[in-house]
């Protein structure tokens, strides 16, 4: 699939490791974060996970809303 994917996440900073764990009753898909949620590096650890998970380069995936809150959403451009 080609083109920009728009996710609704909801993350769990300060896990043991970060990966998928499952999905909401809305669609909305769950990740935990291995990142405390301090000065951005939960953020960026998210972005950095999807990035490997979708196959492109980090500055292809960025924060739309939600910088401080456990519900994001993120834009992929693939």
């Amino acid at each position: 699939m080609e083109g920009p994917v728009t996710l609704a996440l909801k993350v769990s900073p300060g896990a043991r490791k970060t990966a998928w764990c499952g999905e909401m009753a809305d669609g909305t898909r769950k990740v935990r974060i291995a990142a405390p949620p301090e000065r951005g590096r939960a953020n960026a650890e998210l972005l950095r996970f999807l990035a490997a998970e979708y196959g492109v380069p980090v500055h292809r995936v960025s924060l739309v809303s939600g910088s401080s809150s456990t519900r994001k959403t993120v834009r992929i451009v693939r």
